[in-house]
């Protein structure tokens, strides 16, 4: 097994593009880590069940993601990865991230992180100009940014944070100044996406009432090749379309998703893979609370076709600097697949949005933003 994610669901207020699962209501917070830490033991056989095989079941990294995980005391954090610790075989030095926001991150928190089994951060800067802060509705400001980085960087040596583009009214300059500002941390690790804007969520409506202006696609993209420009020429590597890490700095939770290891989501909404089926937590938090209480595991199982896995393969690999083999297509899926795959991979090929080399077939430089678009055209519909 890969990895524990744990989610947290609870945030201080609502960001406004956000659709992830959370409360605003801290109300429930020490009840829910009591049943965090009671699906920890409840399902510490599932996936050893499957495989007995030593390495299959050993844990390499153990992630809080949310919501907002830092909105949890040190105390709250280091039992829930006490009970992980007390029921699973964990790996040495296994990667343990936690998911905060800079108003979190004071100088004292920070220390107090520092000396708990945490070893790496992923901090949500999202920008460091005011306007785009308050535009997103932000928990924390621009200084408070700068200032839990300066902190951070002290006592932290694996350190991500996280920078958006393509929002509305941003120019080339000011993403270029946003982009320079994260490097002048000395940061090994960026995560950067595109502002989406989902159905449900208040800059929706925003957009919808005329207060703010729509995303526009073709900025995103130019943003897009500034940002893989700039991180490349200061020696990150580009390994997932919204991931670049230095050397040894790759995030080992999120890159065993994307090479189809096995991992178990706890908490409401999360989600779980045991390499033949997925599962999913209810996103309610008083039902998941009940649930638990009523020592029931709140999910939903779908065991996956062939047609899924190929489909899941496809999107992952060309998302990722490890591309999709075609010697792994032929081996699990068989020639249909492959002939399948070729067929509709031609157009991308004549048009140069991707290559083939060493019979792996990966995304161009020009083809990468469009590596979402690409991979549903070689989906492979209605197979069975």
């Amino acid at each position: 097994m890969s990895g524990i994610y744990i989610h947290i669901p609870f945030c201080k207020q609502a960001c406004h593009y956000c659709d992830f699962h959370f409360s605003t209501s801290m109300n429930k917070k020490e009840e829910m880590v009591l049943a965090l830490a009671k699906e920890i033991r409840m399902r510490k056989s599932e996936f050893g069940l499957l495989d007995s095989a030593r390495s299959d079941i050993e844990i390499e990294t153990i992630y809080f993601g949310g919501g907002t995980p830092s909105v949890l005391t040190s105390a709250e954090i280091n039992c829930l990865i006490d009970v992980v610790y007390e029921n699973y075989e964990v790996a040495d030095n296994p990667e343990i991230t936690l998911e905060a926001n800079p108003d979190d991150l004071s100088s004292a928190r920070i220390l107090e992180l520092s000396k708990s089994k945490i070893n790496r951060l992923s901090i949500g800067i999202q920008s460091f100009f005011e306007d785009d802060l308050k535009m997103m509705n932000r928990a924390h400001d621009s200084a408070e940014a700068q200032k839990c980085l300066e902190e951070a960087t002290k006592y932290f040596d694996n350190i991500s944070l996280d920078l958006i583009y393509g929002v509305p009214g941003m120019s080339n300059e000011k993403w270029k100044q946003n982009i320079e500002k994260a490097l002048s941390f000395g940061v090994p690790h960026i995560s950067s996406y595109a502002l989406t804007i989902e159905p449900k969520t208040a800059m929706n409506k925003m957009i919808q009432t005329g207060k703010m202006e729509a995303p526009k696609d073709e900025v995103a993209q130019e943003h897009f090749m500034i940002l893989v420009e700039t991180l490349e020429a200061n020696g990150f590597i580009h390994y997932e379309l919204s991931n670049f890490g230095k050397e040894n700095y790759f995030s080992k939770n999120n890159s065993a998703y994307w090479l189809g290891k096995k991992y178990m989501g706890i908490g409401p909404s999360a989600h779980s893979y045991d390499g033949v089926s997925r599962s999913w937590n209810i996103a309610n938090n008083p039902l998941y609370l009940k649930a638990i209480h009523d020592n029931k595991l709140p999910n939903e199982i779908e065991t996956l076709s062939e047609a899924d896995r190929y489909n899941e393969y496809v999107m992952t690999g060309l998302r990722t600097i490890w591309g999709v083999s075609l010697d792994r297509i032929k081996t699990e899926f068989g020639q249909t697949y492959i002939d399948y795959l070729m067929k509709q991979a031609q157009k991308f090929l004549n048009d140069e949005l991707v290559f083939i080399e060493n019979n792996i077939l990966r995304p161009t430089k020009k083809g990468k933003f469009l590596t979402d678009g690409i991979a549903s055209d070689l989906f492979y519909l209605n197979l069975e």
